[in-house]
């Protein structure tokens, strides 16, 4: 049975379902999954990913919103190798599925409308993950890997970075999917750091700082986190104040939230 003829792909779920062999292959590759492994797929779809992805696999999670997909996940293989979630990927707790720290390898093919929030949700369970494959609009993959001073350096590129490794692989094509999208995408692993390279006293201040600068980001520093920081604070971290939010790197960040967690009672 084709693809088409299961599922006529949905644009309320942002469904484009990934079909060029060549690219599942590589994609397969990157993840290079493994008997033993707890890999989680999200968004499975029509299950091009999930096939490739068992023959290598004991078992396999997925998490699927759309519940008229599921009857064809189900003919994919048993309920003893595909456990299947039909839930909202975004409020799903995916602590659930973890037996220990770093045991959880998360991938997928994601919607457009959802990755950045996704990607925050699981962040916020990074403990529990050894490391994610994405396939994404190739925009929010540069920006997830950008370096400071550039146009796609944003706070989603701080909190990611902050929290992770970011390893941009390969381009695909809108011909590799169906419909075709009208942009680019490309494939990226995000591998959470067992301790941060730059640890924050308080991760919730850092967040609200970034979260403050990168909203004003055109503004100077000293204006941008006003409310926050002031000049004082900004050049005790060894920043200037009328640098612009967008060339301060992730260490920069973090140094002046830990200035703010940690400074003097007299200058608070």
């Amino acid at each position: 049975m084709s693809q088409t003829a299961v599922h006529r792909p949905r644009k309320r779920f942002g469904q484009n379902f990934l079909h060029d062999r060549g690219i599942l292959a590589r994609m397969v590759a990157a993840i290079a999954p493994r008997a033993g492994d707890h890999l989680v797929e999200i968004g499975p779809g029509l299950g091009a990913l999930t096939e490739p992805l068992l023959q290598h696999l004991d078992a396999l999670d997925v998490v699927e919103l759309d519940r008229d997909l599921i009857p064809h996940l189900q003919s994919l293989a048993g309920p003893d190798r595909l456990h299947i979630h039909q839930a909202d990927a975004l409020r799903f707790d995916f602590t659930v599925l973890a037996d220990k720290p770093g045991s959880l390898r998360v991938v997928g093919n994601l919607p457009y409308n959802i990755s950045t929030p996704l990607i925050f949700h699981l962040l916020e369970n990074a403990p529990l993950i050894h490391d994610m494959h994405f396939l994404l609009q190739k925009e929010v993959v540069d920006r997830l890997a950008a370096a400071p001073g550039g146009k796609d350096y944003g706070r989603l590129s701080v909190m990611v970075q902050y929290a992770c490794e970011v390893e941009s692989l390969f381009r695909v094509p809108p011909g590799a999917f169906t419909p075709p999208p009208k942009v680019d995408s490309a494939f990226v692993r995000l591998t959470p750091y067992p301790e941060p390279p730059w640890r924050a006293i308080d991760p919730a201040l850092l967040s609200r700082l970034v979260n403050q600068a990168f909203t004003q980001r055109r503004k100077t520093l000293r204006n941008a986190v006003k409310g926050l920081a002031d000049s004082t604070d900004i050049e005790a971290a060894g920043l200037d104040p009328t640098q612009r939010p967008e060339t301060l790197s992730v260490a920069d960040y973090v140094r002046l939230a830990n200035r703010l967690t940690d400074r003097p009672p007299e200058d608070a």
